[in-house]
């Protein structure tokens, strides 16, 4: 095991544990932001218990991560699945180490919910984390979840949702459920005692962007009321946009950042701004931007030193 002094965004500065191997590690390519075009962006654990996805988003940055594998000829990713013996060494040593409450993020490689058939991940990996003061965190687009319907790990299963548009889901998203389908499903988890929260992510600024995406947050808080909420603007790593397929997408990128293309800094600031005024018309008080910049965060007043992003507690 590992451990490095990071610097947090309030300024301080902890030794974490950096990697437990190359499964169980800390997320901290994002370095600490020092320009205006530097992202905002907390480190956080992640599992890489798997590689690829089956939902083929069009813009998805697997597509330049695991470029190596090679696609399928309709842009996929081919789905790896990681030893279970490996990943539980890790974990094991991870959990012994007894150190300070984590989420561990599972859905930051893959679909956290890919693996579900007859010996489903959910139940593999919460045999380990339930009852413990760490929490495992689910970021899917999926509608499998009838293992958290079967059992009780409301103390230590967070679930997270990525949703769009229905008209930006429809035209990029083609192979998922839809943002409705997901939403229904959160519902389900939501009403059995789970932490919901919800990724509006990414936002694409197509013609009525305002009307859509105010359309999905009235969708959203009609079903159930999500824990927390991150949005994030369209984005494209260099790697992203060579290997994707189809490349529509690309012609909203305008403006550079030191996580890739965006659209320009007015647009994401308005899309922004429209959906957290509607957020907050609902309530929530819990909201933040991923991976956008500091120039961004500013603009909106978000507090940089207490973020409420997806990933962290």
């Amino acid at each position: 095991m590992k451990f490095k002094e990071y610097k947090q965004l309030d300024g301080s500065v902890k030794r974490q544990v950096s990697e437990v191997g190359r499964i169980l590690r800390r997320f901290d390519k994002t370095p600490y932001p020092t320009k205006e075009t530097d992202v905002i962006c907390p480190h956080f654990m992640l599992l890489a218990w798997a590689n690829g996805c089956m939902y083929n988003c069009s813009w998805c940055y697997l597509k330049g991560t695991f470029r190596f594998y090679g696609q399928k000829p309709n842009g996929r990713v081919p789905i790896i699945l990681k030893d279970r013996k490996r990943i539980a060494k890790e974990i094991v040593a991870f959990l012994k180490a007894d150190l300070p409450p984590e989420i561990i993020n599972t859905g930051e490689l893959s679909d956290s919910l890919l693996d579900e058939g007859s010996d489903p991940f959910s139940s593999w990996i919460m045999q380990y984390f339930n009852g413990t003061r760490h929490k495992v965190l689910f970021l899917t687009k999926s509608t499998n979840i009838d293992n958290f319907l079967k059992h009780e790990w409301q103390k230590n299963a967070i679930l997270s949702w990525s949703i769009n548009a229905t008209e930006v889901a429809k035209r990029w998203e083609l192979y998922a459920p839809t943002p409705e389908q997901r939403l229904e499903a959160a519902k389900k988890v939501a009403d059995a005692g789970y932490e919901v929260r919800l990724r509006i992510d990414p936002m694409v600024p197509i013609l009525d962007w305002q009307r859509h995406y105010q359309e999905l947050v009235d969708m959203v808080f009609s079903k159930l009321e999500p824990s927390r909420v991150t949005l994030g603007c369209l984005r494209g790593l260099i790697s992203t946009i060579v290997y994707a397929k189809d490349k529509s997408w690309t012609t909203f990128l305008k403006e550079q950042s030191n996580w890739g293309k965006k659209p320009p800094f007015e647009e994401r600031l308005a899309m922004y701004t429209t959906v957290i005024d509607k957020l907050k018309s609902y309530g929530l008080k819990h909201y933040a931007v991923c991976k956008d910049t500091v120039q961004i965060w500013k603009a909106l007043k978000l507090n940089m030193n207490a973020v409420t992003c997806n990933c962290v507690w």
